[in-house]
């Protein structure tokens, strides 16, 4: 994360508040499946495997789905260059006005299915100096790096700056709090409110890479 210029760090941030508000209404509406967190569904699929039941299947497929959101989003983000943030951001509002559609149609399935390809994809969305990519839907890499550099500020050596981490950690919590408090409250509203912010979001970086 501290490999980012400042504007990069609030762009991730935001993303990652938005990955984390899609989340919630993922778990929410798959009744506590993830659709961007992918160590736990891949700990649910070792388990229904183990148990034998559905929920494995149903684990696997939403990995699947996941990984062909990472596949076409690199494809993009090769073609997009510079741009690659805002046109990356603007298909996840796609597939989530999709999402969102399906969901108008009680089809709850096949939005979810949505909402993990296009989680997948706005893990491409980001790329810093040197080609370094934040991972911004999962923080257990980033939990460990802040704890790493936390103690390296109590030795007083090495890289100490912990901060970064903690703002991309609490975006993610942040935006997943309030997903599923407008989930719970309005399945539709919380569908609406995450085309915004991805719309949002992919203006802001087309913004930014136009002043680049």
């Amino acid at each position: 994360m501290i490999r980012f210029d400042r504007s990069q760090q609030r762009l991730a941030a935001g993303i990652s508040a938005l990955a984390g508000f899609v989340d919630a209404i993922g778990f929410v509406e798959s009744g506590g499946f993830f659709v961007s967190f992918m160590t736990g569904n891949s700990t649910r699929l070792a388990v229904g495997v183990a148990e034998w039941t559905y929920a494995g299947l149903v684990a696997g497929l939403i990995i699947l789905l996941f990984v062909v959101g990472v596949v076409a989003g690199s494809l993009v983000a090769a073609r997009a260059a510079a741009r690659r943030s805002g046109v990356i951001l603007f298909g996840v509002a796609a597939l989530l006005v999709v999402a969102g559609g399906l969901r108008l149609a009680d089809q709850v399935v096949g939005a979810v299915a949505c909402l993990a390809v296009a989680m997948g994809m706005v893990n491409a969305a980001v790329e810093g100096r040197d080609g370094a990519v934040v991972g911004v839907t999962y923080m257990t890499g980033t939990l460990v790096q802040m704890g790493q550099k936390m103690a390296n500020a109590l030795r007083g050596t090495g890289d100490g700056r912990w901060l970064p981490h903690l703002a991309l950690w609490s975006a993610l919590v942040g935006g997943a709090i309030i997903g599923a408090r407008v989930t719970i409250w309005s399945p539709l509203a919380a569908y609406a409110l995450a085309i915004a912010g991805a719309v949002a979001l992919g203006g802001r970086a087309l913004w930014v890479a136009r002043r680049a």
